[in-house]
């Protein structure tokens, strides 16, 4: 763990530097690789002619751009959960979030043909916060409040009956499965610019403001006595990171599908390189999330090429191990 500030500035500068590498991988690995002068020349001498940069500018800056916005959004929202609910298993893949605006897109896709992520937004929302306020409810203990081994229990099955009804609807209605079967696995590409933009702000926003509270966040570690006692309304500031942790996860889902263990993973990342401190974890936990969606992108296209693999699948690879040594390690501490 880097402890002083000279240290973490260089592990924060590294970071940027992996999402620079890996931004440029995602623009120049593909079906179609390019060289770095080609792709410098598709962006600043474009040629409508020529393939390599046709291919750049109408699919792999667009891919790019929503990897790294949904990458970061997943990470602050995977920090921001396990903050509140001081669960380091929590996330909003594994608790349910993810999964409950994926139905609720999937229903206004197939019962109302809707299609643009503009238009499934507003359900994103909705039914990341009908999952959110089912798995508090059923993580209650009674009499001691949230417990961790509840709360990740009734994630999953929160999670797996929202994917089985999203399933039922989808092979109700066969047409649509083709166009949605992405959203079930989560995928960052076929999706243009134009209609993705009017979202990527909440995400930035979003961010923004978690990045605003690091002070807050820093205070619900501890009891809520003490937290009180030093002048912190720990209802609205729970509240409030509930309500951010909706629009980042309904936002990804909306744009991206359902793409698992991001935000699991990526703070237990940040963390063990920067430690505890919100106002270094957050940035780094954006940077580093960007990074890994961006990696797990290139590497989904390169596996069997010409065809592609759902990133979904790859951040599922790389995020079950590590669950599984948490879960068992969070396991023999209770």
């Amino acid at each position: 763990m880097l402890n002083s500030a000279l240290a973490r500035s260089a592990g924060a500068l590294t970071c940027l530097l992996l999402l620079a590498l890996a931004a440029v991988a995602s623009l120049v690995y593909g079906n179609i690789p390019v060289t770095l002068g080609t792709l410098l020349d598709s962006l600043f001498a474009y040629d409508a002619g020529n393939i390599q940069h046709l291919v750049i500018r109408s699919e792999r800056v667009s891919r790019t751009v929503v990897a790294l916005a949904v990458g970061a959004g997943l990470a602050v929202a995977g920090v921001l959960m396990q903050s509140l609910t001081r669960n380091p298993l929590a996330s909003p893949g594994i608790l349910g979030i993810n999964a409950g605006a994926l139905f609720f897109v999937v229903a206004g896709a197939t019962l109302f043909s809707l299609s643009l992520p503009s238009d499934l937004i507003w359900l994103a929302f909705l039914g990341a916060g009908v999952a959110a306020g089912l798995v508090f409810t059923l993580g209650q203990e009674p009499g001691q409040g949230l417990s961790p081994v509840r709360t990740v229990l009734a994630g999953v099955a929160i999670t797996a009956l929202f994917v089985s009804f999203s399933q039922g609807l989808l092979i109700m209605n066969q047409d649509r499965l083709e166009s949605l079967l992405f959203w079930l696995a989560g995928s960052v590409s076929g999706r243009s610019l134009d209609a993705v933009m009017g979202l990527l702000p909440i995400i930035a926003v979003a961010i923004v403001i978690t990045l605003l509270m690091t002070r807050q966040l820093n205070l619900l570690g501890m009891d809520d006595e003490v937290i009180q006692g030093l002048g912190l309304n720990v209802v609205r500031t729970r509240l409030l990171c509930v309500v951010l942790v909706i629009a980042l996860a309904g936002t990804a889902v909306a744009i991206a599908g359902l793409i698992g263990f991001v935000g699991l993973i990526v703070p237990h990342m940040a963390r063990a390189i920067f430690g505890t401190d919100h106002r270094w974890l957050l940035p780094a936990s954006a940077l580093i999330g960007a990074a890994l969606l961006l990696i797990a992108d290139t590497v989904a296209r390169l596996v069997i090429p010409p065809q592609e693999i759902p990133v979904g699948v790859v951040t599922a690879l790389l995020g079950t191990p590590l669950f599984l040594h948490l879960a068992r390690k969070t396991r023999s501490l209770t």
